[in-house]
């Protein structure tokens, strides 16, 4: 072999060597697909999706299924470049950044614990829409999150704390806690109030200067509600906010008699907040293809996600535009009579 064509073997070797190297190095993209649904009518691992205890229930019938995305990739298990080519050639995955769902300086383990946080926020507000439709009145606390580490509350106020008074002033918002803890100068102390295991206690609390110079006492609070009766939502290790308006669908089917769906098979998305407006979430196309797949004929569609759903619709699925729980209630309605307006995403 001549001394040029063994330059030219070699040089293909390399590169053929450095293509496969090349095409195994992880890159910072993630892998999106179609997840598993949960009807929230039905059951996930034997155990009821919602359950409800202390008030009066009724039978449901057909599907109302939320839906997920599931991912590949992330901070310490990044794809490789062939992965990744194979994502951007299948119109079923969506191929993005990794920043996408993990912002830099932050691990895996902390979007999990931040995604199931959202999800056990989201199904508090869930409940709380479905009774706010229902007008079920339902009581307000300040809770104690938690305590900043080495701040005069640290060792005092306890997470689960309910506040319900601050210097002998009762409290019903975040606001009026903060600025009457602010109406002290820093050092001063500040008696609060709170509800712990059923019995109020009163306690002295001191004061620091915080962010700005304003005082505070080094706690985090967030609003939580007392409901009337007991709700419980089991769906394993689904996180985010996205299954909000199914899970405040199926408590209001639950309480409810006859049927919101009529016998059909529903999926839908979407975030909700106390008032039962709906909001629009990531991974609509695959969201929709995971609810073909699950046998679903209808998917509700925040009106926020519309105009991405209609360029990727799977055939067969009908899309109904949503904007609050009583819009999806009242399309729903008419879906199962026959009777009345059933909003459509527009075509785009």
């Amino acid at each position: 072999m001549s001394r040029h064509a063994l330059t030219l073997v070699v040089a293909g070797l390399l590169t053929v060597v450095l293509t496969i190297i090349g095409a195994l190095l992880p890159v910072p993209y993630v892998v999106l697909s179609a997840g598993p649904t949960e009807d929230t009518l039905g059951e996930h691992n034997g155990k009821p999706v919602i359950s409800i205890s202390g008030r009066q229930t009724y039978p449901t019938d057909g599907k109302l299924s939320l839906v997920t995305v599931a991912y590949q990739g992330g901070p310490g298990r990044r794809i490789d470049l062939i992965t990744a080519l194979r994502g951007w050639l299948d119109p079923a995955v969506a191929v993005v950044p990794e920043e996408t769902l993990f912002p830099r300086d932050t691990s895996a383990k902390e979007v999990q614990e931040r995604n199931s946080r959202e999800m056990l926020d989201s199904q508090e507000v869930a409940t709380l829409a479905a009774l706010n439709a229902l007008k079920i009145p339902v009581k307000r606390a300040i809770s104690v999150v938690a305590t900043d580490k080495g701040a005069p509350a640290d060792g005092v106020l306890k997470p689960g704390d309910e506040i319900t008074a601050v210097d002998g002033h009762p409290v019903t918002e975040l606001e009026d806690a903060v600025k009457a803890v602010q109406r002290h100068k820093p050092g001063e102390k500040v008696r609060i109030t709170v509800n712990r295991d059923g019995k109020a206690t009163e306690l002295t609390v001191g004061t620091i200067a915080g962010e700005g110079g304003k005082t505070m006492v080094g706690i985090q609070m967030r609003v939580s509600y007392k409901f009337p009766f007991k709700v419980d939502i089991n769906v394993g290790e689904v996180g985010g906010p996205s299954a909000g308006l199914m899970f405040s669908l199926g408590i209001y089917d639950k309480l409810t008699p006859g049927s919101l769906t009529g016998g059909k098979s529903i999926a839908g998305t979407g975030t909700i907040d106390p008032s039962g407006k709906v909001g629009a979430i990531g991974g609509i196309e695959q969201k929709m293809i995971g609810a073909k797949r699950a046998g679903a004929t209808i998917f509700l569609t925040p009106a926020g996600n519309c105009a991405d759903a209609v360029r990727a619709v799977p055939e067969g699925l009908r899309l109904v535009k949503v904007e609050t729980l009583e819009g999806a209630i009242k399309a729903l309605d008419a879906l199962r009579t026959g009777s009345g307006e059933v909003p459509t995403c527009p075509a785009g």
